[in-house]
């Protein structure tokens, strides 16, 4: 086993609609109002704020002895929602920064970087649209995907952080918005590919596939990938409980050159999925699922409808 200073944690977490208080007229977050049906008040905020972030510095710290140098994101609002989560009681101890764009997703949630400046140094970043028509051949709206590029350990590293189309529709009908992602991801992979054929790229994301769905299959194969995540899943165990079934929406996967036995460079040491006891229900028939903020419009106070996964790297 690695000494644990040699470790960096790299943790992917759907927090389970992040929203500020206030209206904005650009998208649809009725729903977070204090004066909506949800009742979201700034007591409310401030708790989800304050819980993100406690999870967050966990996350990993057990065999590494420090919180996730980076961390991927989903259903984050805006800039002032990942303001205040850095500036948390358990982030900000840490020198945690933070890329986001917004994106034109109906809903306005997007997808967001969380690094520690001491540890990753950021090179560039960009965002990529892609272009979904629904059946009316109208453009359908979704979250970009968000390619940050830096150096860990003086080495660079490419990220790719997803959060594809939903199944709110069902499975099969919203399928093919889920492979035109898959497809703008690995048109981003081929052109990192392009300008160094040995770039090392790390794909997270909340998927709403599992790891056996056709579009996690075509990414891997189109792009020779290694799903760190998938032999996490079990039915006793993934990232999302949906109708008592446990899925693994949540994945990371990796470019081969992170599994390199000569031990060069940064290597892959192991994945997990952060499902820790406190995440989650104590009691109950939903006992041992992700203890959640709503339930519908009931406030629970929880954390969020996913569990984080995460990998780790030893150097």
């Amino acid at each position: 086993m690695s000494s644990i200073s040699n470790l960096y944690t790299i943790a992917f977490y759907n927090t389970e609609n992040l929203f500020d208080i206030y209206l904005d007229r650009r998208t649809n977050d009725n729903d977070f109002l204090p004066i909506s049906a949800k009742n979201w008040t700034i007591k409310r905020y401030e708790t989800k704020v304050y819980k993100l972030g406690s999870v967050i510095s966990k996350i990993g710290f057990e065999s590494a002895q420090k919180p996730p140098t980076i961390i991927g994101l989903a259903e984050v609002e805006n800039d002032s929602v990942l303001k205040h989560l850095i500036n948390s009681k358990d982030l900000k101890l840490y020198n945690y920064k933070f890329i986001h764009y917004n994106s034109l997703d109906e809903r306005g949630i997007d997808v967001a970087l969380l690094y520690n400046e001491d540890e990753f140094i950021v090179e560039d970043s960009e965002t990529f649209n892609i272009y979904i028509q629904d059946e009316q051949a109208e453009q359908d709206f979704t979250r970009d995907i968000l390619l940050v590029t830096g150096y860990l350990n003086n080495e660079k590293i490419h990220i790719l952080v997803n959060h594809w189309p939903s199944r709110h529709e069902g499975s099969d009908q919203t399928e093919y918005k889920r492979l035109l992602a898959s497809e703008k991801a690995s048109e981003i992979i081929a052109n990192l590919k392009e300008q160094n054929i040995n770039s090392k790229i790390i794909v997270m994301g909340d998927f709403n596939d599992n790891p056996t769905s056709n579009s996690i299959l075509l990414l891997k194969k189109e792009n020779s990938l290694y799903n760190a995540t998938e032999s996490l899943w079990s039915y006793s165990r993934g990232s999302v409980n949906h109708n008592f079934t446990w899925i693994l929406f949540d994945q990371i996967l990796l470019s081969q050159n992170f599994l390199n036995l000569k031990g060069q460079g940064l290597q892959f040491e192991r994945a997990n999925i952060f499902d820790e006891k406190f995440l989650t229900q104590h009691k109950g028939k939903f006992k041992g699922q992700p203890f959640r903020t709503y339930v519908g419009k009931k406030y629970k106070g929880g954390f969020s409808d996913h569990f984080p996964v995460y990998i780790q790297l030893k150097k």
